[in-house]
């Protein structure tokens, strides 16, 4: 039997400070509504604790009275990670006040932060440091890096530095039952058995609450060459990113395909975006080379790969931008896709990854399924493509009726992904599980996969009061 309501106040108060404790509906209803509107819930309370003694004090409580602990970052998730139930039973725990950076290493290319700081924060004391931290998502001014942490995030540079799991070094975690692993090691090398923060790098939230951790950082970037190339088909992204990578000595830091539709999108709806070619194409690629080295030059490297790609045939256009206004506009055209799409409508998503090159073909037949079957849609399919990502994005027509749209995200869900599994990818890329693709895990999911996932929650949180009904569906 869980605390009363009063009690329950009360004893948190006593732990954090009344101003700690938030019970009023309009103080709560922030942390209750996902961004974008699709997950709602109900809590006993919102708790903002200072540190991780207090976060370790509400985890034993709530583990002695079996009450749901609902860790909640900076609410930027896909999937409902940081949104409680509706059963008003549990508790979201807010690690916006865990906000500070404790310490900068440059010279161990090391950083410690606590997970309520912003990506931008963890990036900015990099740079301060003179050095760079490459994890870069479009929402880095508002999430958290807890969350980042607790979802893999994924992001612009993946294709040469990694998913956030490549970027960690150690974990600070509190448990259920209170207990506190301090993992906040800066070491390269420690092979000394099983590698636990990496169970806790992409669980959302479910096995515990990550409170800090110790980063990688790498030399600060010097020199960037950016550049837009308009291709006829897929097959051409690839056989490009390829030949850059063989011209630049592996500098390609963000590779990323722009459908022609986003480009209207954003052209039409974000200001500030314009076409930055004379003639409209099927395709684009927004590619990047970077380096460290001052005065490398990256955009004669650049200008000869996308000379030869256009002599061969590859590539049909391209701008190689000449200056910072010129290469944020071009980021602005690609980031402010998917606000492009909410000012034109509803939106069906599908955060999907394939091998590089089974990318072609899958797009070609996901694509004419898309046609033939969802005429009151259009694809809107852009993203990552040098590391396998696409959002593959279905957008509302206008005129066409939202809620029939809607009503049919199930079935063009399960078409998406089915097909996704017959080209072996995943219907996850970087934006999680949640709560919206539990029913995805468990149908795609190999049942030793699951058997292990559920073995390891009950090991680490044998009552089940860790983000409840979050990755794994309660038992």
């Amino acid at each position: 039997m869980t605390l009363e309501a009063s009690a329950l106040q009360g004893r948190l108060c006593a732990l954090l400070g009344a101003d700690s404790v938030l019970t009023e509906p309009g103080d709560c209803a922030p942390f209750l509504v996902d961004h974008l509107g699709r997950c709602r819930g109900r809590a006993r309370a919102v708790v903002q604790p200072r540190s991780t003694a207090q976060v370790a004090q509400v985890l034993e409580l709530c583990d002695a009275e079996r009450i749901g602990v609902v860790p909640h970052g900076g609410n930027t998730s896909y999937c409902g990670g940081p949104i409680p139930d509706d059963s008003g039973n549990q508790l979201v725990l807010s690690l916006r006040r865990l906000n500070r950076i404790r310490s900068v290493d440059p010279d161990n290319y090391s950083l410690i932060a606590e997970a309520g700081c912003l990506l931008a924060q963890v990036q900015a004391a990099a740079e301060a440091a003179e050095r760079f931290f490459p994890l870069s998502i479009g929402s880095q001014g508002s999430c958290q890096i807890g969350g980042n942490l607790s979802t893999n995030a994924g992001g612009v540079n993946v294709l040469r530095y990694g998913m956030t799991r490549d970027l960690v070094l150690g974990l600070e975690v509190v448990l259920p039952g209170g207990r506190v692993l301090d993992g906040l090691t800066t070491l390269r090398k420690d092979n000394t058995g099983y590698d636990i923060k990496s169970l806790f790098l992409g669980a959302e939230g479910t096995l515990g609450v990550i409170t800090a951790a110790s980063f990688r950082l790498f030399p600060q970037i010097r020199v960037r060459a950016t550049a837009l190339a308009a291709i006829g088909e897929v097959r051409a992204a690839v056989r490009l990113l390829a030949q850059l990578r063989a011209a630049s000595g592996e500098r390609v830091s963000s590779f990323e395909l722009i459908p022609r539709v986003g480009i209207e999108l954003t052209s039409r709806h974000i200001p500030g975006v314009s076409d930055p070619l004379a003639t409209a194409h099927p395709w684009y690629v927004l590619c990047e080379l970077s380096s460290s080295r001052p005065g490398e030059p990256l955009d004669e490297v650049l200008e000869e790969a996308l000379a030869a790609a256009l002599a061969d045939g590859v590539v049909l256009d391209a701008v190689v931008v000449r200056s910072e206004r010129e290469r944020a506009a071009l980021w602005k055209l690609r980031e402010t896709i998917p606000e492009a799409q909410r000012h034109e409508g509803a939106s069906l998503k599908h955060d999907i990854s394939l091998p590089v090159a089974s990318l072609p073909d899958f797009v070609a037949r996901a694509a004419a399924w898309v046609a033939t079957h969802v005429p009151e849609g259009r694809l809107v399919a852009y993203g990552h493509v040098g590391d396998g990502n696409l959002h593959f994005n279905i957008s509302q027509l206008p005129g066409t009726d939202r809620e029939r749209f809607l009503a049919r995200a199930a079935e063009i869900r399960r078409a998406i992904h089915d097909l996704v599994r017959e080209f072996a990818g995943s219907f996850s890329a970087e934006h999680g599980v949640g709560r919206l693709k539990v029913g995805e895990l468990e149908r795609y999911a190999s049942p030793v996969e699951l058997e292990l996932m559920r073995a390891v929650k009950r090991g680490f949180d044998p009552h089940g009061i860790m983000n409840p009904g979050k990755v794994l569906r309660e038992p």
